[in-house]
């Protein structure tokens, strides 16, 4: 690999700054479709907040259909430590923190994972460039987990992402097994720009080639610089 090559990480950490995009609400769709073809729709609201330590916060929460509506997630995403993430099930009444070892689980019964739903702790992996990287205009990066209690929490190996070199922007991300088998791809296939360079991911498919199913998470009404008060990200507004 040419000494040339920017350090890997620092590519990933400049990805990463370049999604935290202030205050923002939007409504979200979460689609799964089952290897049958069968849909099911789920439809979300969001509010997200970045602060000027790398921290960003989101409270999500589920509108229809009536099986989930209620259910609620808080998630605090730091830059240089673990994230802290809740559940509100509403038949419960009852609040639930995430625990790490839940990470690397679905979301919502999607193909995504409650990691995919915050930006992963930068040094919780280690990177390298893969062959090929900076060619075609694309960072090939692979993260590994720094040790197996990492691999535990997010439920992976490694993961190749696949990195605009002009704006990095993720547009792909691959993700491998214990065994070292391919087992998810996520594709970026829409992005609402921001300010400064900075973009909100808009729309994004998981697909699992495990099971043969997929999801798409899609955002719509998306109202950037939303003024968004710092007490929406408590639990005991999560439980309203």
């Amino acid at each position: 690999m040419s000494a040339q090559q920017p350090d890997a990480g620092q590519i990933m950490e400049k990805s990463r700054e370049l999604t935290l995009t202030g205050s923002l609400k939007a409504n979200v769709t979460l689609s799964i479709t089952e290897k049958n073809g069968s849909v099911r729709n789920r439809t979300i609201s969001m509010i997200t907040k970045s602060y000027p330590d790398g921290t960003e916060k989101r409270l999500i929460k589920f509108l229809e259909p009536a099986d989930v509506k209620g259910t609620g997630m808080l998630i605090i995403d730091y830059e240089k430590s673990a994230d802290d993430m809740w559940i509100y099930l509403p038949a419960l009444k009852k609040t639930r923190r995430i625990v790490s070892s839940e990470k690397g689980r679905s979301f919502m019964n999607s193909e995504f994972s409650n990691a995919d739903m915050s930006s992963p702790s930068i040094s919780d992996f280690k990177y390298r460039h893969l062959e090929g990287s900076g060619q075609n205009d694309i960072w090939i990066i692979e993260s590994v987990p720094a040790d197996n209690e990492k691999v535990a929490e997010y439920g992976f190996s490694r993961r190749v992402s696949y990195i605009s070199k002009n704006n990095f922007q993720v547009k792909k991300m691959e993700f491998y097994d214990r065994e070292n088998k391919l087992f998810k791809i996520i594709e970026i296939s829409s992005v609402f720009p921001g300010e400064n360079g900075k973009y909100i991911v808009s729309e994004m498919k998981a697909v699992n080639l495990v099971n043969g199913r997929s999801s798409v998470i899609k955002l719509t009404n998306i109202s950037p610089g939303y003024g968004v008060e710092d007490s929406l990200f408590t639990l005991q507004n999560l439980e309203r």
